[in-house]
């Protein structure tokens, strides 16, 4: 076990996260030295002191481990890692990757002594696991929030004051999306533009909330059902006996930010149907009796949200391509030009949406 007043901990970058590594770390009792700093790897790597251990809590490790790998000396250890969740979640219980790169047994266990004070859950698994993870869960799941803040605005609509989207799953949707963006843009552009496999996943995204729109717009229910239906047997086979749902209606309706209605509005939510990540609250959709059928009926019958669809639609292109085409000034502009609109509501949404977090992974 390392001697705290012989370890100094060194953060580069204090955005958000270092923020919170910083508060985190220094409150455990380990000295640490914290700069703020947009140079490249290439600019302070050769001068790392001899047997140090570096990491890098960037949401893209192929990069990262790359740059690592090209400028830092053969005697310097590389353990990164990445907290998988926003600076304003309590990472305790909350999973925590750590990537053991290039190192020693010691420096090994040097990292996970030193991040233990989160008192998050460490997971340990490679670079390229890491990014395909990210693009599969964080990547799409992001870009599909993105979509539906940015079709809200086009539409100049404050989601939670018309009833069509309070209560149940309206709930998750609206507050999450409040959540993404309050924080700052670079955290999500970064882990889309620079992660190749999130690339794919996001414009295969992109394609099929296209497809599924389609569907819905020329009337072919069987179709559309055949495929939301196998995808969702492939992602919840089919249910046992004694399963249960890890999310009920009590859980859900709890998190408002506004007035329920007397009689909850039926949705089609298109961008659900395509979710892998929010496993409770897709579980929900797909596995309450009756709801999948309900929302397929009304994607076909009920034109009601046919306005929304159509500029979620858009957005979830328009967003697919900033990021194939690696366009962080586009990324930026677009995503503050929603923040902007929807700014005011962040204070209340942050504090519904960390308790409204706290339940969903008690449950799961």
């Amino acid at each position: 076990m390392a001697k705290m007043d012989e370890i100094t901990v060194g953060i580069i970058g204090m955005g958000e996260m270092g923020k919170m590594y910083a508060r985190r770390i220094s409150a455990a009792g380990w000295s640490v030295e914290a700069e703020a700093i947009d140079s490249v790897v290439a600019l302070y790597g050769p001068s790392t002191k001899q047997g140090a251990v570096v990491g890098g809590q960037t949401s893209c490790k192929a990069p990262e481990l790359a740059a690592f790998e090209n400028h830092l000396p053969e005697d310097v250890d590389i353990v990164s890692c990445h907290s998988l969740h926003g600076p304003k979640v309590d990472p305790t219980g909350q999973p925590l990757v750590q990537i053991n790169h290039r190192a020693s047994k010691e420096s090994v266990g040097l990292v996970r002594q030193i991040l233990s004070c989160f008192g998050s859950r460490r997971v340990e698994i490679t670079g390229e696991e890491h990014d395909h993870i990210t693009a599969d869960t964080q990547a799409v799941t992001h870009a599909a929030f993105l979509s539906m803040g940015t079709a809200w605005c086009a539409n100049d609509q404050f989601p939670w004051e018309t009833d069509r989207y309070i209560g149940g799953i309206e709930n998750v949707k609206v507050n999450i999306m409040l959540r993404i963006y309050s924080n700052k843009w670079h955290v999500y552009a970064g882990l889309a533009i620079l992660n190749p496999w999130a690339k794919i996943q996001i414009k295969q995204y992109a394609t099929s909330v296209t497809e599924l729109f389609k569907l819905m717009l020329s009337g072919e229910r069987d179709q559309l059902e055949r495929r939301v239906k196998a995808a969702a047997n492939t992602v919840f086979p089919p249910r046992q006996s004694d399963e249960s749902l890890l999310l009920s209606d009590e859980v859900l309706d709890r998190f408002s930010l506004g007035k329920a209605p007397k009689e909850k509005k039926r949705n089609n939510h298109l961008a659900l149907l395509l979710f892998r990540l929010w496993l409770g609250v897709t579980q929900y959709l797909f596995r309450k009796p009756g709801l999948l059928d309900e929302v397929l009926k009304t994607a076909i019958e009920d034109h009601s949200f046919r306005r929304d669809d159509l500029e979620f639609t858009f957005a979830a292109r328009a967003w697919s391509e900033c990021v194939s085409f690696g366009d962080f000034k586009s990324y930026r502009d677009r995503f503050e030009r929603v923040q902007e609109y929807f700014k005011p509501r962040f204070p209340e949404a942050t504090r519904v949406g960390n308790e409204m977090i706290k339940v969903i992974f008690e449950k799961m």
